[in-house]
């Protein structure tokens, strides 16, 4: 008889819209031997998924994570690699009953999530480079960057002149509808 006991195996089964089930998802999880099933309807592209949340927080050395496939847990290499992570962070094991290679309890596994890292931080930096790139666009085209102004330049000239008048800050914030910090800004 073995010394170590088989991994408690927790399952996660999601679906996106509400005319798809989770009937199969569940009967192959059962089948390979889930003591509990966390299952959610909701978009693989929603970035809190409670039930997703409940499974981390409840995972404990040993445990194993089971999902039929990889695209019912995350839909890029990136949030893939983030939720393997917090998996093994938390001592447990990933595995993907349709990719025999997504198995952390294997070298080989342990090999393809060290890969995905590496291609988690590819698509990290691909997105900062086209973020960047985008931003220049725009403001090479003159467009404002960041949340627009809550003043415009005539209304904090006349702010700086009331203020000048002596004018309360408090007064002058009501009169626009701004906070006092957005005063003190506008006539420093």
């Amino acid at each position: 008889m073995s010394d170590n006991p088989a991994p408690n195996r927790l399952g996660y089964a999601r679906v996106s819209t509400v005319g798809q089930t989770l009937e199969a998802q569940l009967n192959q999880l059962k089948e390979a031997g889930c003591s509990r099933v966390y299952r959610e309807k909701v978009s693989g592209a929603k970035v809190d998924r409670k039930e997703l949340g409940k499974l981390l927080k409840a995972i404990t050395a040993g445990d194993q994570v089971v999902v039929t496939r990889i695209d019912r847990l995350a839909r890029s290499v990136f949030e893939l690699f983030a939720i393997v992570k917090k998996i093994i962070d938390a001592g447990g094991q990933f595995l993907s009953l349709a990719e025999p290679w997504a198995d952390t309890s294997t070298s080989t596994g342990r090999l393809m999530i060290a890969v995905l890292g590496g291609l988690a931080d590819v698509e990290r930096d691909l997105i900062r480079t086209r973020t960047g790139e985008g931003r220049a666009r725009a403001k090479a085209r003159g467009q404002h960057m960041g949340r627009p102004a809550k003043m415009t330049a005539a209304q904090k000239q006349e702010a700086r002149c009331r203020r000048k008048d002596g004018e309360s800050v408090a007064d002058l914030a009501r009169s626009y509808g701004v906070s006092a910090a957005a005063i003190y800004r506008a006539t420093a």
